[in-house]
């Protein structure tokens, strides 16, 4: 039995959100279950869009491009080399990556010293817990730690 994170985080690589699923899921297709589960408190109402999402190459859907621009949130995601290939050959909305983009790209490495951080409980790295309820607790537990 596999098991696949699906994780949201802030600027310092806490952990905002994640859904836990089996390992044969596509991240393309969580990608909206784990931005809906964003709930950030502060005054007032709870926080729960994001201004801007970086991503990498696994997630630019037209779905999920779709969904953020139906928000009004901003995307940094790179198209696939096949998309870009598809979108040469007839013409259509171009997706502007240029250096700016590139810049704001590099940003992205935030994820994965959140991931970092969460690997480093041997029990969560190994996925010694039986049940998905056990792991997601103890996922919960190590994301309580990073904002202490």
């Amino acid at each position: 039995m596999t098991t696949k994170i699906h994780l949201v985080c802030d600027g310092k690589a806490r952990a905002l959100a994640f859904v836990l699923t089996g390992g044969q899921v596509a991240d393309t297709s969580m990608f909206t279950d784990v931005l809906d589960e964003i709930r950030v408190p502060g005054r007032g109402r709870a926080r729960t869009r994001p201004e801007r999402v970086l991503a990498d190459k696994g997630y630019p859907s037209k779905k999920n491009r779709a969904w953020l621009r139906e928000r009004g949130i901003k995307a940094t995601i790179p198209e696939r080399d096949d998309q870009i290939e598809k979108r040469r050959k007839r013409p259509g909305r171009p997706i502007d990556f240029g250096d700016e983009q590139q810049e704001r790209y590099k940003g992205r490495n935030v994820i994965e010293r959140c991931f970092s951080f969460v690997k480093q409980w041997r029990g969560l790295a190994a996925r010694y817990d039986k049940t998905a309820r056990s792991y997601a607790a103890g996922l919960c537990l190590s994301a309580a730690l990073q904002w202490i």
